[in-house]
C-alpha cells in the first residue's frame, strides 16, 4: 500500500484533539472590525468545532495529525 499524504493546506487549518474533535479559526476577524463589538471579536477568537460528516472528511486528508 502506498504512503499516505498529508493535505498540507487542510493541516494548516484544522487542529484535531485528543478526543477526536476538529478544531478550526473562526472566520470574519481580518478586517473592517472597526464595526464589530468588542464581545462579537473576542467571541471569534475562540475555536470552531466541526462535527459529523465534515469531520470525518478533514480527518482523512491530515491522517497524522
Amino acid at each position: 500500500m502506498p504512503k499516505l499524504k498529508t493535505n498540507r493546506s487542510a493541516a494548516k487549518r484544522f487542529d484535531v484533539t485528543k478526543t477526536g474533535k476538529v478544531k478550526h479559526k473562526r472566520a470574519y476577524l481580518r478586517h473592517l472590525l472597526s464595526s464589530k463589538s468588542r464581545a462579537r471579536k473576542r467571541h471569534l477568537r475562540a475555536p470552531g468545532v466541526i462535527v459529523g460528516t465534515d469531520a470525518r472528511r478533514i480527518k482523512a486528508l491530515v491522517p497524522f495529525k
